[in-house]
């Protein structure tokens, strides 16, 4: 077993050591000094930043309503909030685009709003969102079950309304649930390329950029670009790792 596990950490862990020593100290200091590649950074950080907000404020009612009711249909909609972790994300981006296509209605209607989709900030975001949604719904729902509802119950009783229980028992109690749901999906829409490249090549994030220097540069250009992506996430689980609740004694 133990032999198996350190394969495993040896098979992880050496591409990336590998990746981190590549660039020399003076192109890593000249990639940290490039404002196209600071710029694409914090495009990625702002943009997932957001996505996860916008799944908090939208995803947790739809989490507490799969966390405490059963109903026809409910497996069908679990299925469903699952669905953008297995779908191919080029596919994702296609599906956006077809639905924002100023040849069907809601295309229409966005650009009549005078909202732009594709090449835009929004489209960068609203695909994250789509990717990073399942991973907020299903933490936050896991921490809204872990909670008995007999005090959900009691509050209620006591003459507090749904949306007052909600924030004075549910929130408090499983607020770090929703935030290490936020990080996984904010950890998730950092690293989205598949979707992002066909919604919006330009403005450029992170993993876009990285992509274009490698094809028109080759590794020692893209490298650099690597190493703060990979650094960026790892800081993103070291914060997930932190903040997850410690395990019930057995």
């Amino acid at each position: 077993m133990a032999l198996s596990a350190l394969l495993v950490l040896v098979f992880i862990a050496l591409p990336l050591a590998t990746m981190l020593t590549a660039p020399t100290w003076e192109v890593l200091r000249k990639t940290l000094a490039d404002k196209e590649v600071l710029d694409s950074v914090w495009l990625s950080m702002t943009t997932a930043a957001t996505a996860a907000g916008i799944a908090f404020l939208f995803g947790t009612p739809l989490a507490y309503i799969l966390a405490r009711n059963a109903f026809p249909g409910k497996k069908l909609v679990e299925s469903l909030v699952d669905l953008p972790i297995m779908i191919p994300h080029p596919v994702v981006g296609i599906a956006l685009l077809s639905l924002t296509s100023p040849r069907i209605w809601f295309g229409q209607a966005l650009q009549s709003m005078g909202i732009e989709f594709m090449g835009t900030r929004t489209g960068i975001v609203t695909v994250l969102v789509f990717v990073g949604m399942p991973f907020y719904i299903n933490a936050a729902k896991s921490g809204i079950e872990s909670i008995p509802t007999r005090l959900e119950k009691v509050s209620r009783s006591l003459g507090a309304g749904a949306g007052a229980t909600f924030f004075r028992i549910t929130l408090p109690l499983c607020w770090r649930y929703m935030l290490v749901g936020m990080i996984m999906c904010m950890a998730r829409a950092i690293s989205e390329f598949g979707a992002i490249i066909i919604v919006a090549y330009h403005p450029m994030i992170a993993p876009v950029l990285m992509y274009e220097r490698f094809t028109a540069y080759g590794l020692k250009f893209s490298q650099p670009v690597a190493v703060i992506l990979i650094l960026v996430s790892m800081l993103f689980f070291l914060l997930l790792r932190t903040l997850s609740l410690p395990k019930e004694k057995e």
